[in-house]
Formats: structure tokens, sequence, C-alpha cells
């Protein structure tokens, strides 16, 4: 009980300081100037792309990963140097939601090596918007929130066109990097075409320790076109191809020999420009993944395993804006269908034995079917309130006879489809007058399981050291949240406090089954997929900018999420308070930046999860950019250091305490004409 009251105490001290702090900058930005905030979303939009590169970006051509930590809503789960994975409000990727301009797109791994930011580049992308919790529910259903990724494209206007060369090195790891795009705009039509390389050998963590396995090779090409076919209607096509070789995960037993990747779409838009129906856009997509993990690289591997995965995915979306009175609506409808396989083939070493073999996902198919609908209604000049509501079919069904067979092993009752109904209710209000911004909201959102979930079989989870098997019988896993937000926003500084409560029914974990051995060599025991009563989650976050004069601006951010099941024990992947700080110097065509970030200690970790406990740290990092114009062509060029130190450190979200990288040395360079 004391211990309780301590922490209710430090949480309260935490408030009340960010409160204190909040009401000081008000006071403080006084001085500066009167101007009023406009209405805005509450999402938060996170600008990518190297097409119109800018001086603000502390690494140009860093990764996507790299982009989306800089919100207070993201982290990573790291598993080696390439595809991290996304936690959005300190939930895993089965309980949010990734698009591509609205598609949704499923990974082919069963160890979640592909999440689907890793099938995108900065020279593709132009923002990331990420909405928490219910706000993120308009292509999908989600707990945690989602990340939409939007395409960089022309658009229409007078003809021009434009190239661009991006180059780049980073010393950590040798990765070399190679870009190119061009792009064209005329009245009637528009492309956008680019090509980005990276190559890096294995990495070394601070003290010049290499990580073996954590070399990769990818390439990536993306095209997009549009046609206007009338006054008020286009046509646009796109495409992404993305190919990754020879990925090492030092994290995981298995690296990564192909991960091939093919999203397509075609979509047509229409504006008619009424007072009542301002556009209608549909669009249907393709996009299929492979993905091939293997150990032939690894020494010492007891038996050898291929385990390939394959997803395919048809979808569609069509939706809807319309303008009315004090009402602005969205009306979405929206389908996919996916298929999800992968198996596992293990090579005893004696070859006179047999070869075994198993479908680790049983060409489970997955068709859904939603209808999403929202209305931001204005209620007067300095406030707004925001409903959506959504529905949708979920059906999953086992086409594999042989997976069917193996599941009904631990459920012989079972069927081989299942269909279920999800729904999603917020409501958010919206106040800003002057220079004060609030908003508070309610919202509630369930999910059907993950593939994995409900009908994976024997997936090795190498973090808690457990094989994995399905549950077809869970329930949806549903959420109840609450969030709110207060801030100040002026010509010179601006801050925000936000916070987000979540209570989490039916939250989905692993068991542990005594009487069931293990598949894998060296693995503690099995788990089945089931579900606690509960679990809640909350977290707070502070972001403020100072221009401490017209060319220095401070930029500070401070992060803090904690979660508990129903008994009290902790949740994985909780963040222990973290910060971010940058001071910028941005003048002309010079700027430079140092900023310093870290965690404390992570104590409160969730043993049972396989966790332990990591120390604190502290990052320092510097660079500094120019752009040289030279008539027509623009050339820019940043060089920096990360982790100037060389300290040696890991973090909570590192998978099995992988250490990151120590002192890197990186150049960037843009040439744009």
């Amino acid at each position: 009980m004391s211990v309780l009251i301590i922490k209710i105490f430090i949480m309260k001290r935490y408030v009340l300081v960010n409160i204190l702090v909040l009401l000081f900058t008000n006071s403080f930005a006084q001085k500066y100037s009167t101007d009023t905030i406009q209405p805005q979303h509450i999402q938060e939009v996170i600008v990518i792309g190297t097409t119109k590169i800018s001086s603000k970006e502390n690494k140009p051509l860093g990764s996507i990963d790299e982009y989306l930590q800089r919100s207070a809503k993201v982290e990573m789960i790291k598993r080696g140097a390439y595809a991290w994975e996304p936690l959005i409000n300190g939930l895993p990727t089965e309980r949010t939601l990734v698009t591509i301009d609205g598609m949704r797109i499923f990974g082919a791994c069963t160890d979640k090596m592909d999440p689907i930011t890793s099938y995108i580049e900065v020279s593709n992308l132009m923002e990331a918007s990420i909405s928490s919790g219910q706000e993120g529910s308009c292509h999908g259903n989600t707990i945690g929130g989602a990340i939409d990724l939007k395409r960089n494209k022309m658009g229409f206007g007078q003809k021009k066109w434009n190239f661009n060369l991006n180059s780049g090195y980073e010393s950590v790891n040798q990765q070399k990097i190679f870009g190119a795009g061009t792009n064209l705009k005329t009245e009637k039509f528009y492309t956008d075409v680019n090509f980005m390389m990276r190559d890096a050998e294995n990495y070394k963590a601070g003290g010049n320790i290499e990580i073996p396995f954590s070399q990769f090779q990818k390439i990536n090409v993306s095209g997009i076109s549009g046609l206007k076919i009338g006054a008020n209607k286009l046509v646009e096509v796109s495409v992404i191809y993305d190919k990754a070789n020879d990925v090492g995960y030092p994290a995981l037993p298995m690296d990564v020999s192909i991960a091939e990747a093919l999203i397509t779409s075609l979509k047509f838009q229409m504006l008619p420009g009424s007072d009542f129906l301002k556009s209608w856009e549909t669009k249907i997509y393709f996009n299929t993944i492979m993905h091939r993990m293997d150990d032939t690289k690894r020494p010492n591997v007891p038996i050898h395993m291929d385990m390939p995965g394959w997803s395919k995915t048809y979808g569609y979306y069509s939706h809807l804006k319309s303008v009315f009175k004090n009402h602005n609506v969205l009306f979405n409808i929206n389908g996919f269908m996916n298929k999800s396989s992968a198996e596992m083939t293990m090579y005893p070493v004696d070859i006179n034995e047999k070869l075994m073999f198993m479908l680790t996902w049983p060409d489970v198919r997955t068709l859904a079917q939603s209808i999403y609908l929202e209305d931001q209604i204005k209620v007067n000049d300095n406030s707004s309130l925001r409903l959506s509501a959504s529905v949708t079919m979920h059906q999953n069904k086992i086409e594999s006879e042989f997976g069917l067979n193996s599941l009904q092993i631990f459920y012989p009752e079972m069927n081989p489809e299942k269909t279920r109904m999800l729904k999603s209710f917020a409501a958010n209000y919206q106040f800003d007058k002057n220079r004060f911004q609030a908003g508070f909201g309610l919202g509630y959102g369930d999910r059907a399981p993950s593939v994995s979930e409900g009908y994976g079989f024997y997936l090795f989870n190498s973090f808690e050291k457990y094989d994995y098997i399905g549950n077809p019988k869970l329930k949806n896993e549903s959420s109840l949240e609450a969030n709110a937000f207060i801030g100040v926003k002026k010509e010179k500084y601006s801050a925000k406090v936000s916070a987000s409560y979540f209570h989490m029914s039916d939250y989905i974990v692993g068991k542990i089954i005594h009487n069931l051995v293990p598949m894998t060599i060296g693995a503690n025991g099995v788990k089945k997929y089931t579900a606690l009563d509960y679990a809640t989650l909350f977290n707070m976050s502070l972001t403020t900018e100072l221009q401490i004069a017209d060319p220095l601006k401070w930029i500070v951010q401070l992060v803090y999420t904690h979660g508990k099941d129903h008994q009290g024990e902790n949740l994985p992947f909780m963040s222990p308070f973290s910060y971010q700080t940058a001071l910028r110097y941005d003048k002309n065509n010079f700027a430079t930046e140092v900023s310093v970030f870290g965690n404390a200690k992570h104590q409160e970790f969730a043993a049972q999860y396989g966790e332990a406990e990591t120390p604190d740290y502290t990052i320092v990092n510097a660079n500094v950019g120019y752009l040289f114009p030279l008539g027509q062509t623009k050339i820019y060029t940043k060089i920096g250091v990360e982790n100037l130190f060389d300290h040696y450190y890991t973090t909570y979200s590192d998978w099995n305490k992988i250490p990151r990288p120590g002192r890197n040395f990186f150049i960037n360079m843009n040439f744009n004409w």
C-alpha cells in the first residue's frame, strides 16, 4: 500500500509540474504576440521527403523509422538495424494500424520482421499522419492508434520538370545511400518516379564493438502518375516495389535472405465543387509480399530451418466529403481480402532422416467490410465537436486442410470459419481561442485477434523463449479510452500537454501450457494465446518550442507511459520517462543543431514477458548543414555525428537487449534542379 501511495504522489507531482510549466509558458508567450490559434485536427503530422529537402531535418536521408521516433506517440521495437516495429501509445502492431495512402497492407513474417514502414522510403513519402486511439479508425479497427503514410506527388500546374539526386554515407555500419528521382507536372498530367538504394555492413555499438548479423541491403522504386480526364475528374495510378536482401537480425535466431513487396493502386477522384459535395475519391489496390527467413549464415545451428511467408491483399475504399451548414462530413466504405500463409521446413543433420514440415500460418483468408462516418461540427467560432463511428464485418477462414487438422489437435471442435462484428465510436471536443487551446475525448473500439494470435502454430518468441500457439476461440479485444490536451501557441512559442488513458478488456497475451513440449530447441516451453480480464495504460507528454531569437529555436519533449494488467503486473514495452531536447540555429542557407535524448532507468519492467531492467542513458547528437544555390541547381549538404560520446547502451524496446549503434558520422547530400 505504501508503494502505491508513493507512486500516486509521484504521478500527481509530475502532472502538477507540467501544469505549472504550461501556465508559466503561457504568461511568457504573452510578451511576443497576440496571434490566435486556428482550429486544427488533433492528429500529429510529421513531414517526410527528399524532393523538397529542408534544412530543418537533422538527417535528411534517415530511415522512416528515425522520422517516426520524433513523435511523442511513437516508439520502436528494434531487432537489428533494419525494419523496426512501430509502437503507438506503447502498443504493438496487433493493436495498431499502419496504412500507405489509406491502403491496408499486412506483413508476411511471423516474427514481425517486416512492418509496413519497411516497404517505403523517404524518397517517396510526403508525410506521416499519426492518430491516437480511435481518432485513427477511418481505415480500419484499431486500439492504440494509426499511422497513415502519404505519398509524394507533384499535382497539376504549369509545365515543369524537376530532378534530384541523393547520396549519403554513415560510418557506424559503412552504409552507402544513393537515390534519384524526377517529376513532371502539366495542366493535365503529373508523374513522380524515384529510386533509393541502401547497403550497410554490420554496425558497431559503443566502444567499437561489432554487432554481427546486422547488415542489410535494399532497393526501393516508386512511381505515381495522375491524368485529368475532365474539368474536375482525375485518374491516378501508383506502384511501389521494394526488395531487401541479406538482412541480418542480431537479436533473433534467424536472418532474412529476401523480403520483397509490390504495392499498387488505381484511384478515381472527382471534385464537384458544389457547396454540398466537396469530393469523392475511390481507390482499388493490390499488394503482395514475400518474406523468407533462414539461418544458413548462422554458426552452430542445431537444426537448419527455412521459414518463408506470403501475404496478398486486395482492397478498396470510397469516401465522400460533404459540407453543409456547420457540418463537415466524411463517409467512407472500405474493404479488403487478405491471404496470409507461412511455413517452416526443418532439415535434420542426418540426411537419411525425413524433413519436418509445418504450416505456421495455415493459409488464413481474412475478409473485412467496413462503414465509417465522421462529422466535424462547428459549435461556434471557438469550438468544434468531432463525432465518428464505424462498424465492420470481419471473417477469418482457414483454407488449408492440413493447417486446420494441425490446429484441431488443440481445438478438436473448431470450425475453419469465424465471423465477428467490430465497432468503433469516438467523440472529441476542441476549444481554440486567442493563444489557448484545449480538448478532450472519449472513445470505444475493438479488434479481432491477429492471424498469429488466432491461428499461429508453434511460433517461437525469442524474447520470452516460448513457442506460441494461436487460439481461434479468443473474444474481440476492446478498449475504452479517454484523452485530453491543453496548450498555448504563439508566434514565437508553443507548448502542449497531452494525456491518454486506455482500459482494454479481454487483453490478449500468452499463457504457459505446462503439458506441451516445445518444438524449438532451447525454448522454455509452450504458451497459448489467451485473454486477461483487462489491462490499463496511461501516457502523458509535454512538447514545447521556444524561438529564443529569430534564428535560434529550443525544442523539448517529455514522455511517460505506464501499463498494468488486472493483477497489477507490468505490461511489456512500456516506456519509462523519456526526453528529447534540441537547440537549432537556422538562418539563410545555414543550419546547425545540437540535440540530447535519453530514458530514465526502466524499473517497471514485465519479467513475465521476458523483460529485465535497463539502465538510464543520455545521448548527444550534432549536425550542420548548408544550402548552396547555384542558379537553377540547389545543393544541400548536411554532416553530423550521432552518439557523440560513443556510449554503449540498450533500451527497454531493444529486443533481447541488443545494443544501439555507437558513434556515427554521417554525410547527406541532395542535388535538386
